[in-house]
């Protein structure tokens, strides 16, 4: 196993109204309040919704320590701003509206993009992970593409959408494959190859810009990562660093996988499609497909599976304990999607998943 990779986290939040929980537009009053408190927030196409990112990271304890900071200055910022901060996928609530952030960029997107920008409130956990180059990357994302249906179950928490169970885990995932360049990314041969895709969607006015390239693993613009994206941004730290952790283990494997010339799995797009649909639907509540086999299978076996395959990975990084573990716990007590089901209870009673969501945003890991 080669040298353990280092990591960062992303996390997206979206801001409510303490009272109605209602998506609140005030992404810039929140980023002001949180700079008092040393934790610089992104702004994101809506401004109902602000982005913390941890620093570069080996140890999933440091990776741990930052996300319960951020989250909770993060929180203490929303709630000085007159907001309250939620880790959840999609508004439970039904909006008003989702007014574009002001800057030339995101208005641009909006005249461009229409309602499919303008119906956002989508937040979601992105993990990068370091790598030599953008071909490793590549090769990373094209071994990665079976196994993100699994990493969607695992996170899925947007169940609750606009006053209603959307019949979905993760309706983000839904509502995220309508832009051009979203879901799965299709299996590419090189670096160069990716850059040729890209620039044809540019030039084509499919996309706006290469910060538009929304697919699930991606080389990152920005850093020296391939870029694990699939997620619903998760209910709680714990969710967040049992993902992470996991995501890690697979680029491992996959690496390692690569350097002993293992073949790449055969994986028809229609397959992918339908175990994508799977996970959004059912989450870790229930099935979802096999894809060497092509049958249904319960997910949480399907996930311990998953584990099994990177376990050499985990031993190696000293993350396989936290990871079975946490992969029993939230077995036992569920995800976001579960979680939110559980509070829409018999009541139907949309400020109970606003609480639960509210307590899980912050619950110590």
């Amino acid at each position: 196993m080669a040298d353990i990779p280092t990591l960062g986290v992303e996390e997206e939040f979206l801001l409510v109204d303490p009272e109605s929980g209602a998506p609140v537009a005030l992404n810039r009053e929140v980023a002001d309040r949180a700079a008092e408190l040393e934790v610089e927030l992104q702004l994101e196409l809506t401004s109902c919704q602000v982005e913390t990112a941890t620093g570069v990271v080996r140890d999933v304890d440091d990776l741990r320590e930052q996300l319960v900071r951020l989250r909770g200055n993060s929180a203490e910022a929303a709630d000085r701003a007159g907001a309250r901060l939620l880790a959840v996928g999609l508004p439970p609530t039904l909006p008003h509206d989702f007014p574009i952030t002001d800057t030339p960029r995101y208005r641009d997107i909006g005249e461009r993009f229409g309602m499919i920008a303008h119906e956002q409130g989508i937040c979601g956990c992105h993990v990068h992970v370091a790598v030599p180059d953008r071909d490793t990357a590549i090769v990373v994302s094209n071994r990665l593409r079976p196994w993100l249906p699994l990493l969607l179950a695992l996170t899925a928490n947007s169940a609750i959408y606009r006053n209603a169970d959307t019949g979905h885990a993760s309706w983000r995932s839904v509502l995220w494959a309508r832009w051009p360049s979203a879901g799965p990314p299709p299996h590419f041969d090189s670096a160069d190859e990716f850059d040729a895709a890209v620039q044809m969607l540019c030039h084509n006015d499919v996309i706006r810009d290469d910060g538009m390239v929304y697919w699930d693993v991606r080389p990152s613009k920005n850093f020296p990562t391939v870029e694990v994206r699939v997620a619903d941004v998760p209910a709680t730290v714990a969710d967040t660093v049992l993902f992470a952790a996991l995501v890690r283990g697979c680029v491992m494997t996959v690496l390692d996988e690569e350097r002993r010339g293992d073949s790449v799995m055969p994986l028809a797009p229609h397959a992918l499609k339908a175990a994508y649909w799977k996970a959004a639907r059912n989450g870790i509540d229930g099935d979802g497909l096999d894809l060497e086999n092509h049958v249904a299978a319960p997910m949480l076996g399907l996930l311990d599976g998953l584990v099994e395959q990177v376990r050499p990975a985990l031993e190696a990084s000293g993350d396989l304990a936290l990871v079975t573990t946490g992969l029993a716990e939230l077995a036992q007590r569920g995800n976001g999607a579960t979680r939110q089901r559980r509070a829409w209870g018999a009541r139907h009673d949309v400020g109970d998943v606003i609480a639960e969501a509210a307590t899980a945003t912050l619950e110590a890991p």
